[in-house]
């Protein structure tokens, strides 16, 4: 789409102070970041090794249940519920992915969500920024806050205010960066920082961020502190409107299993075909994000400069201010 916008080619066009931006080559956010991205996203989990017979591409595996060697002898997989191993190439993949060291699958977005507020308690105290997908919301405020669990929404690019929102029984911190819908970024390290500090010498939330928008390709939320991250393989991820999924990446070994005996105890299983569905999309992510980023980051230059900017009051993009000043996405 971008290669049409007033006539010109290649990703080219006018930028905010009239000069031509090259979006392609220019890109405000960089595969280079994650060297190897789409190598991984590729290749790992999918060892044909891992199979008696080297299938390039790991099999749907649709059994429920597993022989046991003798009564009570629990083998890798026992039950599908507990583990799959279609799905353990997906969770190997994503986990990879977003340099993680353990993924847990649930069969949605906020299916993933549900998981991580059963790590909670009646008692314990939610600080969630404001804007945040509206699933997420409505669980949080209509379902959670019935089972003894307070929920605070806070602007979280006001640091000193969403500072001043923590509790001593806050347990769980939750961003959304970009957010959903207003695209606000949200400084995943400096809010790490900050609840470190306040927590000093006592035990820490848990510091969860939704990186459903932008994705283990834009973005690594463990890398900046987070405890865990989590998106909607439904979207970008998967990225063919075929599959609903979620997934939770964590280097946090305690908090791996505790959350993968709630994939048993809870039961919020995806299908083994999701797991190939959504495994088949991950091997892609790396060039459709980077497409996605060049045409919307053109359409919203576009819409935002010119004789069409009359009728537009405001236009969102992360990518704008680079246009306008370089220095500010390089500071986020």
């Amino acid at each position: 789409m971008s290669d049409h916008i007033n006539g010109t080619t290649n990703g080219t066009t006018n930028g905010a102070n009239g000069h031509d931006y090259d979006y392609e080559s220019k890109s405000f956010l960089h595969s280079s970041h994650f060297p190897g991205f789409g190598t991984h996203a590729a290749h790992h989990g999918s060892d044909p090794d891992k199979w008696d017979f080297s299938p390039i591409v790991p099999p749907i595996s649709l059994s429920t249940t597993f022989k046991q060697s003798a009564p009570g002898v629990v083998p890798k997989y026992d039950y599908s519920r507990a583990g799959n191993p279609t799905r353990t190439a997906f969770e190997e993949c994503l986990a990879k992915m977003e340099g993680g060291t353990q993924a847990m699958a649930a069969s949605s977005g906020l299916a993933a969500t549900s998981l991580i507020i059963n790590l909670l308690k009646a008692g314990d105290h939610i600080l969630c920024c404001d804007d945040v997908y509206g699933g997420t919301n409505r669980y949080f405020n209509k379902v959670v806050s019935r089972f003894g669990v307070d929920v605070d929404m806070v602007d979280p690019t006001n640091l000193e205010l969403f500072e001043s929102k923590i509790r001593d029984t806050t347990a769980l911190v939750w961003l959304e960066t970009p957010t959903n819908p207003m695209l606000k970024i949200c400084d995943i390290k400096a809010t790490v920082a900050m609840v470190e500090r306040k927590f000093a010498g006592k035990e820490k939330p848990i510091i969860v961020v939704d990186n459903t928008f932008a994705s283990p390709y834009f973005q690594r939320p463990l890398d900046l502190g987070a405890t865990l991250v989590m998106s909607s393989v439904t979207k970008y991820i998967n990225g063919h409107t075929d599959v609903c999924m979620g997934v939770i990446v964590t280097k946090n070994e305690d908090l791996a299993q505790r959350l993968r005996f709630l994939q048993l105890a809870v039961g919020p299983a995806p299908s083994p075909f999701d797991c190939y569905l959504a495994l088949r999309g991950a091997r892609t992510l790396h060039l459709r994000m980077r497409q996605h980023e060049t045409n919307s980051l053109a359409i919203a230059n576009w819409l935002e400069t010119g004789e069409k900017s009359k009728y537009v009051s405001k236009v969102i993009h992360p990518g704008l201010p680079l246009i306008h000043n370089t220095s500010w996405l390089n500071a986020k």
